[in-house]
Order: C-alpha cells, then structure tokens, then sequence
C-alpha cells in the first residue's frame, strides 16, 4: 500500500472500513490484534503429540511453527503432571513464512516501553494442559492441551484468559471456540497508556497497559471497577488483571533472593543461564522473573521460558560448544542435567516450596555433577558489585514477619529498577551528548548523524556523571560497563537509541525545511535544481511514513505547501511531468 502523497491520502476508518470500500472490513481482524491464533494439542496413538484444531481455521502455521507448538503443549517429562498445568513459551516464528502484522501492533509499539514492545522474530504461546484418567480412551488418559499464540507479551493477562477459555472448551468443544473468537474479535486494540475492557465466555477483564511512561501510576483496581461500562457489560463477572504482564517476582525469586544481585549481572551481560526445575510453571515464572530483573532495560539475547528436547533449536542451544549461546533456557527433562552441565551458570529450583536460602548456595559448577546436584546457584562467576545488604535485609526481615508478597515484589522490583537505571542513565546522557548541534541542520543541506559511540569517551564521565551519583552500591562499575559493551543487550539498546536520534535529526530538518523561504531560494536556480529540490522533498516526505519519522501533520502539509511555491516558478510541461510522478 502506497503512503499519502500531497494531492491525495488514503483513509481508513476506525472500524478497518475502507472508504473506498464502505463496509468492507479484514476477516478477524481485530482478533489478530491481540492473537495470531489458539491451537488445540492432543495426544494421537499413531502420530504423538498432534495439532487438533486451528482457530480462526484460515490461520497457517509453518512446519516448524506447527511441530514447536505440538511439543511445547505437553510437559517434557508429564508423567508427574497430572490434573491441569499452566505456562508459557516463546517460539521462533518461522522468516520464511512472513505474516502481515495488523496495523494496530505497530501502533502498540510506537507507544510501549521497550521491554513489553512485540518481537517480530518470536510468537508467545500461554498454555493450558490437561492430563487425568479418562478408562474410556485407549491409552487410559485424557492428554490435551490448549495454546494461546500471541505477539504479545501479556504473560498475566493470557495465562488468565486460557484458565477461563480451555476447561470451557474441555467441557462444551467447538462451539465453545467459535463463540470465544468472535467474541475476541470485538476487542478494542491494545493501546498503552489505557485501562482496557475484554468480556471473554461470561467475564469481563479489566487490565492496564503501561505506555512509555512505564513509571506512571497504574490505575487503582477501585479505579477500574468505577469505569463505567455498557449495561451488556455490566452484566459480566469482573476479573481485576492489576498488571497485564508483570509476574509475582519475589515468589519466583524468593529462593535465591540473597543472590539477586548476582543474577542481575548475568542477565544484564546476556549470560547462558539454564534453569532446572521439575515442573514447566516453575520454570516459566523464575525464567521470566530472571529477565525483569534488569527492566526498564529490554532483555535483546534469546530466553525460552519453557525448552524441550524436541525444539527445532535443541541441536544449536545444546551442542558441545566452547561458549554456549546467549540465552536462558528453562528445562525439567532430566536428560538436560547431562547435556547442560557444561554451561557456566545453572539455576536448579525445587518444586517444594521451601523459604530457607541456605540450601541455595553458589556452588562452583565444575566440582559437581550436576545429574545429582541439590537445589541452588551454580556458577563461578565473580560479581563486579558488592550486594545491597540493606535491600536483602529488609526482604529477609519481610519474610520473617510474614509481609505481604505483592510488598515484597513491590520493593524487589524497585530495588532492581534503581538499580537498572542508575547503570543506564549515564548512557543516556552519554548518547544524548551525539545529536549535532541545532546550527548544523539546514533545509539545503544533506541531514547530518549522530556521532559515533567511543567506549573511553563515555568511561571518562564516569568519575564526575556515574551510577555511584544514584545508587550507593559500590564495586568495579568500569570493569561492568566494558564486559556490558560487548553483549546483545547493549547491541540492542544503542542500535533503537542511535535510530531514535537519526530520526529526530531527520525530523528536524523537515521541520526546518517546513519553514524555509523557498520561493525566495527559488530565484536563482536553474530548473534542474528547482526539480531536485522538489523531489527530495518528495522522496524525505515518503521516507517519513515509512521510517516513523517523529513530525505533525502539520509540518506534512507546510512541506506539500513548500513543494508547490516552487513548482509555480517550473514551465508548464515540466509542471505536467511532475505531476504525473506525484
């Protein structure tokens, strides 16, 4: 679809409506807003683990895609879960078999934090599993499985919404999922920034979803039950989501809290960290906990909350390398024990609940055998920080008193995010420092770049403008800053910051190009150059829808404004030509 020129603009309203169509509206399209898909897993004698249903039925799925989500809808090793499993995955979505992303996605991520933006590489996949005696089936159990596939990162909000939708499908069947779609296909778009309102089967779900102002206060749950709503919704049973992605992270971490500090730094340095644990939901939560770790920093390197032998990527993620790849991978089969003992930092967690920190030692991983191992940290990791003993008190004394989890998250996570930014602000006012000046951009010249990024320059700020000014906590910040040079966490973070600048650049010069006195320019140029000046304007203007350059409607139309003062100076053919081009 081309992008609006000066002379015309194509509109859409807001209901997808076409206006050159009226009344024409995209199949699911706002179902795809929120879900690629759901597809219901089943066991087959014959075939194993086998995709039932697709809905919406058109929706396809790539080979790999399709074997990734069969294998990742059971347990690993399921003999022990019995009754109804909940967790969540990520899958590699297949690059040669492109999907189109609704333009409400985009949206979505224009207005987002980094760390809750889409992925286009990855699908999230919330499952649901079943497994209990059924004497009327062959085998003897009824095995299945429902998967939610999204784009979003809403781990709370879609582990909620599968708890609703799979035991009523379990119950009823197909009807059950073709009400469920339609229903979903009624939701608003999932905009930042907003308290949104999703009735699902009899439920109405009530979350917010931060925008880039992730510090903002969230909006209270009396807040959300005094919205007033429709009388056909005010007929539902509420659900509060108070978040719609952040997970209980004391609860996961609370075993190994005395190590926070520790695990911080690996995550933040893209560290191989595999996670052992017997059960997928323990895995899931301490995988995801263990990247929010460093927000508002967005994670760049692979996680797999759940991993399975049977992954399209096994062979990669496990081969006898002598560094393993940057990722985090949560596992339960017991055959990782001995293929993974050879990755520098491991995590085994116990399924029993157990607040005694003291079985969660580091342990140094090369005098152990891992297969045999007790519950803890193995590592030989050094920090480059001394731990925030004051923080791990209070967390210890919370404990001992029995304060309320969602405090004790509530003061983990703050913790970690001072921590986070305090590492991150001089690198913000460090890149802030690239942009060129304001005087070096002019409409008649080329648009100029930010500086490139100098490691010893940024170091040499440290004494005066470093982390040591926000956070007390002391230790070899430069030594972290340099090994943190060389992750994809950095590599992520300075390729959208540099990209934000170059927009803005380009951004300002339109602006200044907006507001030049071209007619003025125009006086003593050849007609060669009148042509290039208008179909750089042209060409910068087309650029801008593309690339999301930053600039009004308003500095749009003053460039179209622009172009015509001076194709009334051209003759009239030439007029007709550009015309035609437009």
């Amino acid at each position: 679809m081309s992008e609006p020129s000066c002379s015309s603009s194509k509109k859409e309203s807001s209901n997808g409506a076409s206006e050159e169509n009226p009344g024409v509206k995209r199949k699911w399209e706002n179902f795809q807003n929120w879900l690629h898909c759901i597809c219901v897993v089943t066991f087959d004698l014959e075939l194993g683990q086998a995709v039932e249903a697709i809905y919406p039925t058109h929706v396809k799925l790539s080979e790999s895609e399709r074997s990734n989500v069969c294998y990742l809808a059971f347990p690993d090793s399921n003999s022990g879960c019995m009754g109804d499993t909940q967790y969540h995955v990520r899958i590699r979505q297949n690059s040669n078999f492109p999907t189109r992303e609704p333009p409400a996605l985009k949206e979505y991520n224009r207005k987002s934090p980094s760390f809750l933006q889409f992925d286009k590489d990855f699908y999230w996949g919330y499952v649901y599993f079943r497994q209990v005696k059924d004497k009327t089936l062959p085998r003897g159990y009824f095995q299945k499985s429902v998967v939610l596939i999204s784009k979003l990162p809403f781990v709370n909000l879609f582990t909620e919404l599968c708890a609703l939708l799979a035991p009523e499908f379990f119950d009823a069947g197909n009807t059950i999922m073709d009400v469920a779609i339609r229903e979903i296909d009624n939701w608003p778009q999932p905009l930042p920034g907003q308290l949104i309102h999703l009735p699902l089967l009899g439920v109405l779900f009530q979350t917010y979803i931060p925008n880039t102002n992730y510090k903002a206060v969230v909006p209270s749950v009396s807040a959300m039950e005094a919205v007033k709503t429709s009388k056909c919704i005010n007929s539902l049973r509420r659900l509060i989501v108070a978040s719609a992605y952040e997970s209980d992270m004391f609860q996961s971490l609370s075993n190994v809290v005395t190590h926070v500090h520790l695990l911080w730094e690996l995550v933040l340095l893209g560290e191989p960290i595999v996670v052992m644990a017997g059960s997928p939901t323990t895995c899931a939560e301490m995988v995801q906990a263990l990247v929010a770790t460093i927000a508002p920093l967005k994670y760049c390197a692979d996680y797999r909350p759940y991993f399975t032998i049977h992954d399209s990527e096994f062979k990669e993620y496990t081969m006898d390398a002598p560094t393993p790849p940057a990722v985090i991978l949560g596992v339960t089969n017991p055959f990782f024990a001995k293929t993974l003992q050879r990755w520098p930092h491991i995590i085994r967690i116990s399924d029993v609940s157990n607040s005694d920190n003291q079985k969660y030692r580091i342990k140094k991983s090369e005098s152990l055998k891992i297969l045999d191992s007790k519950p803890g940290v193995y590592t030989q990791y050094k920090t480059f920080l001394q731990k925030d003993k004051v923080i791990l008190k209070k967390l210890l004394r919370g404990t001992q008193t029995k304060r309320p989890r969602e405090v004790q998250t509530a003061l983990l996570k703050r913790h970690l995010m001072d921590l986070t930014e305090s590492f991150m602000i001089p690198l913000e006012r460090y890149i802030a420092s690239l942009m060129p000046l304001q005087k070096n951009i002019s409409p008649f010249k080329a648009t100029p770049i930010p500086h490139m990024f100098n490691p010893e320059d940024f170091l040499a700020t440290l004494p005066s403008a470093g982390p040591q000014l926000t956070i007390g906590i002391k230790g070899d910040w430069v030594g972290l800053y340099k090994r943190f040079f060389r992750t994809p966490n950095f590599s992520g973070w300075f390729l959208s910051r540099y990209t934000e600048l170059t927009l803005k650049l380009q951004a300002l010069q339109l602006e200044a190009l907006s507001q030049a006195d071209l007619k003025n320019w125009v006086q003593d140029k050849e007609e060669v150059e009148v042509v290039d000046m208008i179909l750089r304007i042209r060409q910068k203007l087309e650029r801008s829808y593309h690339e999301d350059v930053p600039i009004t409607q308003s500095v749009r139309e003053k460039l179209c404004e622009r172009i015509d003062d001076i194709t009334l100076t051209l003759p009239e053919d030439l007029k007709i030509i550009l015309s035609r081009e437009s």
